[in-house]
């Protein structure tokens, strides 16, 4: 038995450590590159202008998000078995979160295909109310997005609370994930809930942008390099 869970443990922590990287690929590509780039804050007609001219790339954002979906559940899955021997509630509570940002991210994207067809009905009958109803499916996005976002970060903050536990993970790797969780929740708190404050949140957000890329990014690739080398033993004294 105790073999059988040292291997899916070790599975684990390859299977989600990989699609952590495969997700931060597909999230610079999706948000990064093609969201950044075709939609215009603001400006409804520019941005439409701009999909109707890459309809094809704006799809292909869509499919980035649909990737990024995909992988979400099984870092779900594989953060809860990696973590399951450290702390079993903790880690069952890190799994739940992030199934629950999961699913608010899937409703999220389903905007964006709201958005593409909108986008293609204004190839065939031109009409300025079609610019609105895009650009109000992109708005919605982020919105439920961002909303989404709180969820994450308090899933990073079971994460490497759930870490603090064993000493077989870093301490620096811990503390680094609790505080990008942190980072993410009270960002989008405030995005979501104070938009008078916009501004001062963006300045925020860029001053911990760092760990907030750091924290689960760094998680990912220590599981690849050496969570997967790692095996609990039952004279494992856990943290205080």
């Amino acid at each position: 038995m105790r073999t059988t869970n040292q291997t899916m443990q070790q599975k684990a922590a390859v299977f989600s450590g990989a699609a952590l990287l495969v997700m931060t690929l597909a999230a610079f590509f999706a948000y990064g590159y093609v969201h950044s780039s075709l939609v215009i804050a603001g400006d409804e007609a520019a941005t439409l202008k701009n999909i109707q001219e890459s309809l094809s790339l704006f799809r292909l954002e869509i499919l980035g998000w649909l990737i990024i979906i995909v992988t979400d559940v099984i870092v779900s899955w594989g953060f809860y078995l990696f973590l399951k021997p450290f702390h079993p509630g903790y880690a069952l509570l890190a799994g739940w979160l992030r199934l629950l940002y999961t699913a608010v991210l899937a409703i999220a994207v389903s905007q964006l295909i709201v958005a593409e067809n909108i986008v293609r009905a204004s190839l065939e009958a031109a009409s300025p109310s079609l610019a609105q109803q895009m650009m109000k499916a992109i708005s919605a996005f982020e919105d439920i997005w961002s909303f989404g976002l709180i969820i994450f970060g308090l899933h990073l903050i079971a994460v490497g609370w759930t870490a603090m536990k064993t000493r077989k993970i870093p301490r620096v790797i811990s503390i680094l994930v609790v505080i990008a969780g942190f980072s993410y929740s009270f960002i989008h708190f405030m995005y979501s809930f104070l938009p008078q404050a916009d501004s001062v949140t963006a300045i925020i957000e860029m001053i911990l942008y760092a760990p907030m890329f750091v924290g689960e990014l760094g998680f990912g690739i220590w599981l690849l390099i050496k969570g997967r080398k790692i095996l609990v033993h039952d004279s494992e004294m856990p943290r205080p």
